[in-house]
């Protein structure tokens, strides 16, 4: 079970602090434990700070603990505080995701049969669409909606998320499609066949949560010798 502990300090010297956390990050280079930390400041209260630090377990955040160089660097940070430090310790019994969430959703709502649901909660007006298969981004929500559309309008799809990895604003998904080619697409007319097609597709996500750019790279000549538009090519 993953573990976090919460760091809640009063100091007017955080630039200390701050230089002491960046030594202990290099004296602890490939001993230490923890796998995320994050430091806020009180929004009301400059000198009110809250670090947050993730560990695999509580087995590894006391392992991490137990480092000789921790100890030093906790015993300096604490005479760089106004007052003594708090720690609370938590087991993380809940861990949501939210931008990975609107991603994979975004994959279930385009598969949705029937009319397309709207689309305002997923992405900003000003969406920002680069595709390599054509010439031209498509900026804004209306494009967008044509350009899924006229999957839709070709197929039945079927996504499988394989993977997705977070980093900051940005949300990696690698999915795989099966479709069903019912409708014209491309010039092609519906040849009734099953495709299978791989892609990986990057969003990256504004601060009100909507996705404002993305970014894809999908076996389209692998999709189009499938249809059969590649046997006149072939030698």
């Amino acid at each position: 079970m993953t573990f976090v502990q919460i760091i809640d300090c009063r100091t007017s010297r955080f630039d200390d602090i701050n230089r002491l956390m960046d030594t202990w990050v290099e004296q602890t280079r490939g001993r230490r434990t923890a796998t995320h930390a994050v430091v806020g400041k009180d929004h009301s209260d400059a000198s009110h700070f809250v670090e947050i630090v993730e560990f695999p377990s509580y087995e590894e955040a006391m392992r991490n603990s137990s480092l000789p160089e921790t100890d030093k660097i906790f015993r300096e940070m604490v005479a760089l505080c106004d007052e003594m430090p708090t720690f609370t310790d938590l087991d993380v019994v809940r861990d949501e995701q939210l931008y990975a969430t609107t991603a994979r959703r975004f994959f279930e709502t385009v598969a949705i049969r029937g009319e397309l649901p709207p689309l305002d909660d997923l992405f900003a007006e000003n969406y920002h669409d680069h595709d390599p298969a054509k010439e031209q981004d498509s900026i804004g929500m209306d494009a967008m909606r044509r350009d899924v559309e006229m999957w839709r309008g070709g197929f039945d799809l079927d996504f499988t998320i394989e993977d997705q990895i977070c980093d900051d604003d940005r949300v990696c998904t690698r999915w795989t499609l099966n479709a069903l080619h019912r409708g014209e697409f491309m010039g092609l007319p519906s040849t009734g066949r099953n495709v299978v097609m791989t892609g990986t597709t990057i969003f990256r996500f504004g601060d009100h949560g909507k996705i404002v750019e993305g970014w894809w790279q999908y076996d389209r000549l692998g999709l189009m010798a499938q249809l059969g538009a590649l046997e006149g090519l072939e030698k």
